[in-house]
C-alpha cells in the first residue's frame, strides 16, 4: 500500500499473542518519509484510557548475500 504524504494507516493487531505486542499497527508517511507505527492502548492511574504510540522505521528483512568471488583478482599466489 503506497502512502500520501502526511497520511497512513492503522489497523488492529490480530498477530498479539504477548501483553508487550502492541494492538494497533500500521503504515505512516510524515513529511515524505515511510515510518510504521505501533498504538497500545493503556489506561492511566485516574482511569483514563488513551494510545501510546511508537514510530519506527520500516523493517526490511535481512536476506542472506551469497559473496561471488572473483577468480581475476590479484591474489598474491
Amino acid at each position: 500500500m503506497e502512502t500520501r504524504n502526511n497520511t497512513g494507516a492503522i489497523f488492529k493487531n490480530d498477530n498479539k499473542k504477548a501483553e508487550n505486542h502492541p494492538d494497533y499497527k500500521g503504515k505512516v508517511n510524515v513529511n515524505g518519509k515511510d515510518m510504521e507505527v505501533a498504538l497500545w492502548l493503556k489506561t492511566s492511574a485516574k482511569g483514563v484510557k488513551f494510545m501510546s504510540a511508537s514510530f519506527s522505521e520500516p523493517f526490511v528483512k535481512n536476506e542472506p548475500q551469497n559473496k561471488v568471488l572473483d577468480i581475476n583478482d590479484d591474489l598474491p599466489f
